[in-house]
């Protein structure tokens, strides 16, 4: 195993253990749920629940469209990776952040925000936003320009 691959794999081993994700709050349908445990989510559960999600979202050719409110326009991305770690917000919310590229420009990065909750018993993706925009520059080439950060879990705009 190279340095390299060691590094990645300890980064994931790291980022999957830091990722025990907290039980969510009990579905109160009726008395008999009430005494039944919280169901425990794990980073492998919400990836599962991108890979679900984005697979229902891309067409026969893989194309992924969502809208940029920004500019209007209806982006066709490709789905590149999930990255680590993805996170636990509060008791009922769970986020991923993932990259996709331009179709027919991977250099072109689109950095998408994903968050979900559970819903009967699985993770259902809520909300989606555009986080970091493909922008050029003369020294660097494509980079990931930033719309918003984050303050104590919540998006705070940048422009």
């Amino acid at each position: 195993m190279t340095r390299a691959t060691q590094t990645s794999f300890l980064a994931s081993a790291l980022a999957a253990a830091l990722c025990v994700a907290a039980p969510h709050a009990a579905a109160q349908s009726d008395a008999s749920d009430t005494d039944a445990e919280p169901k425990t989510y794990y980073a492998t559960d919400i990836k599962a629940a991108m890979q679900d999600h984005i697979k229902a979202r891309v067409d026969d050719d893989g194309v992924f469209r969502i809208r940029d409110n920004k500019v209007g326009e209806v982006l066709e991305l490709r789905f590149v990776t999930i990255h680590d770690p993805v996170r636990v917000i509060d008791d009922n919310t769970y986020f991923a952040c993932t990259d996709f590229h331009v179709v027919g420009e991977e250099d072109k990065l689109y950095d998408l925000d994903f968050w979900m909750n559970p819903v009967d018993g699985t993770l259902k993706i809520y909300d989606e936003k555009i986080h970091k925009e493909p922008r050029r520059s003369l020294l660097y080439g494509w980079y990931k320009h930033p719309r918003y950060t984050f303050v104590d879990d919540k998006v705070v705009p940048l422009d």
